[in-house]
């Protein structure tokens, strides 16, 4: 497996061997004192991070999560990075990240359109260190290349891709070759992985800006 980042650990909860953050729960996770275990089934990055991904976090990254949902990966992530911005488009999810932020003081919700990233442009500052993009959508490279603009020129994308989501009726891997495809147009991929193992038909994605 690849480094963890800072502020993320490897700890023991009911005798299985699980990544952890320190913060309050989210989503009834096991705790150990401070410590909240990273469930990977509700979390591609958890997934991704399982899987021995090379994501590049180091902890301490201002970061731009686009599809925040109800704050489960995005309080992990809050937990060990810098000023964490926060996009979701639902209002129900979204009074849920609001709770997730009240103990937060470095996570920031956006109740704003993932593809519409000029909607939140005076808000997120440039140079961003990270984006994380898992939005449930179709055009789901688009969205990664319209959020370029906010991604330092040494930054890294970790995209998660459903392919249900562009296509019910296509195979997956046709799909990934396509985002792959389309995601060139921007960046540099460095690594993918099917993250089968925790959620079917999803692609990891790791990419630098060109």
């Amino acid at each position: 497996m690849s480094d963890l980042p800072d502020g993320v650990e490897r700890r023991t909860f009911d005798g299985t061997d699980r990544l952890a953050t320190r913060g309050d729960p989210v989503y009834g996770e096991p705790t150990d004192g401070e410590w909240r275990a990273w469930n990977p089934n509700r979390s591609k990055l958890g997934a991704m991070l399982e899987l021995g991904m090379d994501t590049g976090l180091e902890g301490g990254e201002t970061v731009l999560y686009l599809g925040a949902a109800s704050g489960t990966t995005v309080s992990h992530v809050a937990d060990f990075a810098g000023p964490t911005y926060a996009v979701e488009f639902a209002a129900r999810p979204a009074r849920d990240l609001l709770e997730a932020a009240d103990s937060r003081p470095r996570l920031f919700p956006l109740l704003k359109d993932a593809r519409k990233p000029a909607t939140y442009a005076h808000v997120v500052e440039s140079d961003v260190d990270v984006v994380i993009q898992d939005v449930a959508t179709r055009g789901q490279a688009r969205v990664a290349l319209e959020n370029a603009q906010f991604l330092a020129d040494d930054g890294r994308l970790l995209l998660a891709v459903k392919a249900r989501s562009e296509d019910v009726t296509r195979e997956p891997s046709a799909i990934f070759d396509e985002v792959r495809d389309e995601l060139a147009d921007g960046y540099e991929i460095l690594e993918t992985r099917r993250l089968d193992d925790y959620h079917t038909d999803h692609l990891g994605i790791v990419a630098r800006p060109r």
